[in-house]
Formats: structure tokens, sequence, C-alpha cells
């Protein structure tokens, strides 16, 4: 999505992240105070999650792929501290009832949980029906029930609906479950953009230059831009993934790092047309609709607020790249960084709070780092790990994909928003410049 770390020195040379079913009235004090304490960064709730029980032993591998689909859901949120359910947790035998109290919560206590989410199974024809329950495993109360039916091939589908719905009830907000990441794979001396679901699974390759494609921008409705040196020259186009109609926007000299502006049908990317390098809003149709930025630096690497007002960039205007804010309605311009020499690669938090970006560090290092909007709160996220680069935030703000070199070759990572919990997605190849969509 970013232009590289590294590339921008060379370029200054060259030339400078019933919910459907809401849980009732009668709990919502209590799942209010669940949002206040995740929102405030407490430690993972304590969460047994059952097998899924069946009525028929025929359904039971359904059942067992359900639960592995729930279970790295649940684990890969970060939110949970999944714990091994009790064997007795089901009181009065082994046949779960759903919508009725027969749960044993004295046994969820002693292994120390606070939520159990549990349900059964039942197939006709081609059609699953998941009937989930989740209650507060220290009260007893109900929080959530739902019944998820889906086809008896697609189980990713069908567990991604209950672990979207049970993020929503802790969270108050839309998960990262059916999102996507677009990224640039390397084979050979080649690179192609694929795009791939949020955690690595079912990629597939949605460009075919033969050549290189740089530097993927996913938009929420499927619009993907990139660069392309098909020509022997860059040049951006626009794609859209459902029509696979391609737009070339065909403009002289430099073009680099695109980045959508959220709530519009535009992006922002650098051009060089016009002498210096310098930011411009671009339409869907490839028309070039407003120049953003005037000045003798080199302007490149956009990325916008959640209400597109603002928007975030790199500039050489004090010497070294730095990161500064412009406000687009009025045009004036703040600083953001002045800790470092060499800051790029900014990443607009969907919450609107913070902005990720990578720093040049002293011992060679490329480390990401994240910071306030109003330039407070720096904090560094990745530590002696080589280079660590492009951070993208999940749709919901709660995550970042960045590419790391930490294991030799480059690959894609996923962390916490705070930097905790990092591991990597276990493509195959080699991964760079990724770009988190809340496209579906």
């Amino acid at each position: 999505m970013k232009l590289p770390l590294l590339a921008f020195s060379r370029l200054a040379v060259i030339l400078f992240w019933f919910v459907a079913c809401c849980p009732s009235a009668l709990f919502a004090e209590q799942v209010k105070e669940y949002i206040k304490i995740t929102k405030a960064g407490a430690d993972r709730i304590p969460l047994v999650v059952k097998p899924i029980d069946v009525r028929k032993s025929k359904n039971a591998r359904y059942a067992t792929g359900l639960d592995a689909v729930i279970n790295r859901g649940v684990d890969f949120t970060g939110l949970f501290a999944r714990i091994k359910s009790p064997l007795n947790v089901i009181a009065g035998g082994d046949v779960y009832r759903v919508g009725e109290r027969k749960i044993n919560f004295a046994a969820l206590s002693s292994v120390g949980a606070e939520v159990y989410a549990g349900g059964v199974l039942e197939r006709k024809g081609r059609m699953l029906k998941m009937d989930m329950e989740v209650y507060d495993a220290l009260t007893g109360r109900l929080l959530m029930r739902k019944l998820y039916e889906g086809d008896r091939d697609d189980l990713r589908t069908l567990g991604h609906k209950f672990c979207d719905d049970l993020v929503r009830l802790f969270t108050g907000k839309p998960s990262i479950f059916g999102s996507k990441i677009a990224y640039v794979t390397k084979t050979g001396g080649k690179k192609e953009i694929y795009l791939a679901d949020f955690d690595g699974y079912g990629a597939r390759q949605v460009t075919n230059t033969r050549s290189i494609a740089l530097t993927p921008a996913l938009s929420s409705d499927g619009h993907l831009a990139y660069l392309t040196y098909t020509g022997g020259k860059p040049d951006l186009h626009i794609k859209n993934l459902s029509s696979q109609k391609i737009v070339s926007v065909r403009k002289k000299g430099v073009k680099i790092d695109p980045s959508w502006r959220g709530g519009s049908d535009e992006l922002a990317t650098t051009f060089s047309f016009d002498g210096n390098q310098e930011l411009y809003l671009v339409k869907k149709s490839g028309a070039v609709s407003r120049r953003l930025t005037r000045h003798g630096g080199i302007d490149v690497s956009p990325t916008f607020s959640p209400d597109g007002r603002k928007m975030a960039f790199v500039s050489s205007r004090h010497g070294n790249p730095q990161i500064f804010i412009r406000d687009l309605n009025s045009g004036s311009l703040k600083r953001l960084t002045f800790s470092g020499k060499y800051n790029t690669q900014p990443s607009w938090s969907p919450v609107g709070d913070k902005i990720a970006f990578t720093t040049m560090q002293k011992n060679g290092e490329i480390n990401i780092f994240t910071v306030n909007v109003d330039g407070t709160g720096l904090k560094q996220l990745t530590y002696g790990a080589r280079h660590n680069e492009a951070p993208s935030w999940s749709p919901d703000g709660t995550m970042i994909v960045f590419s790391s070199n930490r294991r030799g070759v480059r690959k894609l990572y996923v962390m916490n928003a705070d930097g905790r919990n990092q591991r990597s997605l276990k493509l195959a190849g080699e991964q760079m410049q990724p770009c988190w969509s809340s496209f579906r």
C-alpha cells in the first residue's frame, strides 16, 4: 500500500481493521461494562467455547470443523483468552439443550471462565443450522442467542458469523471477520497483487501483469488501485474487482502511493507531471480532480482520517522525511513527527485517534510506531526484528498488518494495536505492501 521505506531515499536521489441478534435490555449494563473494560486495554476476557453438540452422530464431522473455525477465529482476535471447557460443564447430562438452563456455572467458575459459549448443530440436506448461546459465566445471565444457517461446504463463513457477533457483543463494533488484505507477492523477478482473507486464508491472484505490480490500495467497495510497470514506466491502474474493468491513469512522470479517501469515490496519489512530486486527488474514473500539496519538497504516502477531512502524508520539505497532517477544508498544515530523522509510511487508524508509521533507526532497523493525531503518545510496537514496514490497520482498528523480514524473507504479520501478539499469516512465498480493507 505504501512506498517501501528504503525506496523513499532512492526516490530522493533520483527525484526526492437479534448485532442481528442484540443482547436484551435486561443485560445492557453488563455488556456495556465489558465494552468499557476491553476499550481500556485490559487483559483478555477468559472464555470457554464448548465443542458444538449434534443430535445425530453422522453430523459430528461438521461440528468438529466448526469448532476448529470458531476456535481459530476467537484466538485470532486477541480479545479473548480461550480456556478448555471443563468436562462437567453441562449439568444433568451430556446433551446441550439450547434455551434451557442446564449449564454448570460452578464448573466454569472453577476454571476461571467469565464468558461461556456453546450450541448445537443440526443438518437438513446441505443446510446446517447452528443454534448458539453466550452467557456471562459469573452471573449465569444470557447475553446472546442466535441461529446461524449455512451450506455444509462453507464452514468458515458459518463459524465466522458467530465470531463476528461475539466480537460485536463485547466491543460494540464490527469485527475483522470477512475483511480482506491486498498485498504484493514476489515470484522470481515478477511481482503481482494478491487478495486473501484477514487470516491469510483463500489467497488468490488479482493482477496478471507478468511484470511488476506494486502498492495496492483496496477500497471498501472493491476498487483496487495499484502501480504497474508493464510498459516500462509506472502507470496507475484502478480495477473494479466485481466487473474486472480497469481504468488506467496516464500522466507523465512519477506515480506512487495511491490511498483511498473514506466516504468518497476518490484516492490520493503522487504525480510529478507538473515538475515536482505533489499529491493529487483522483476519481475512480481516472480523472484528476484536485491538487492537495504545493511545495518544493517531495510529498508522498497519503493516508486519510476516517471522515476524509484530513490527510497525513510524508514530506521532505524540512529535509529528512517526516509526517505532516493537512486539513483539506482549511488548508492548514502541521508537522506530526519530530522524534527520529526518517519517518514514513503513515497509516491512519479507522478509529481516528492514532497514526501508525515506520522509522529507520540508528542501528539500521526499521520499526513500527504509533502516535496520537495530536503528536502525543509515541509508542514503539516492533523491536529487534530487522525491517518492519508498511503498517495497515484492520477495519475495526484493533490490529495492524505489516511486512517483516525478521525470519529472512519478507512475510506478512499481524499484531494487536498495542504491539502484542505478533504472528505470521503463513502465506506462501514472499509478501510485502499489505492493505487491510473492509471489502468483503
